[in-house]
């Protein structure tokens, strides 16, 4: 099947809402989303790839459709072990995984979990090198290096509708602008809620205990060698170029594009991208 199923599902006590496209049956790609945006950004792929595989998206607890519980942990941890109930609670036993903006970092702790369950990953702008870190990251480092409630206020600033537009077209090149759907910031926006914005600030926050699990996925990388595919946008103010090539160093046999987009692969190049997802998935599946 083709067309997208919008779905729900109980993890843990959570309403969690979920895309699903592609026969039952069929090998499972796995979309963990990014901040500050949900399943929806997976829209397009979903239905490209859902003659072959089985495509499978959650929206995260405080994002989307899903619900906002009061006793969830706001956190990265919080969130990588959700990703890993959710799993369980649909079956998946084996599978690819995308790994793009947080949801990397959801998705390689779920991959480092049980490695005998990936297939092989998906590498599109998301981040595991400080080193290669691009400038938008200075005002995270600034409360990284100072975290105090003053510097967070500062990050608060950043979980607005402008400051969601920042995410999904800053940096782009004028040409690739009007590519991007608004609807992706504006949608993002109106699902918000006071305990909604308060929670991605947290979030926002807890961003500088990723940096520590950084040493542990490039071993990870270096020791297990799951097939790979990295596809990169380099007009990316938080991952530019580099990052891209900091993966293949350690990754040397995964296949490396790097395109002419930004941080948001699906809306300006899709066509590219699913081309380079179908033979890769057509290679290990």
């Amino acid at each position: 099947m083709r067309d997208i199923g919008h779905r729900w599902i109980t993890v843990d006590g959570i309403d969690t809402f979920y895309r699903e496209a592609g026969p039952a049956d069929a090998p499972v790609l796995l979309l963990p989303h990014g901040y500050p945006s949900s399943s929806f950004e997976f829209r397009h792929l979903m239905p490209a790839l859902a003659d072959r595989w089985r495509t499978v998206a959650p929206d995260l607890p405080g994002f989307g459709y899903s619900a906002t519980p009061e006793d969830f942990s706001y956190t990265f941890d919080g969130y990588s072990e959700f990703l890993r109930r959710f799993t369980e609670a649909l079956g998946l036993s084996s599978y690819a995984i995308y790994l793009h903006d947080y949801g990397s970092q959801f998705g390689l702790r779920l991959a480092m979990d049980a490695p005998g369950r990936v297939r092989g990953l998906i590498i599109q702008n998301g981040d595991i090198y400080e080193d290669e870190h691009g400038p938008k990251y200075a005002p995270l480092k600034r409360f990284w290096n100072n975290p105090t409630e003053q510097g967070k206020a500062a990050l608060a600033e950043a979980v607005s509708l402008e400051g969601f537009r920042g995410e999904f077209v800053g940096e782009l090149p004028e040409h690739l602008v009007d590519r991007v759907s608004p609807d992706l910031w504006t949608l993002s926006w109106a699902r918000m809620t006071p305990e909604r914005r308060a929670h991605l600030v947290d979030l926002l926050a807890d961003q500088r205990h990723t940096v520590s699990w950084f040493p542990k996925q490039q071993a990870y990388l270096r020791e297990h060698r799951p097939p790979t595919l990295i596809v990169w946008g380099r007009h990316d103010g938080y991952m530019p170029e580099g990052a891209a090539r900091a993966y293949h160093r350690d990754h040397p046999e995964a296949e490396l594009h790097i395109l002419d987009g930004g941080h948001w692969l699906l809306e300006t190049h899709l066509d590219e991208v699913t081309g380079l997802i179908r033979t890769f998935l057509d290679r290990i599946t």
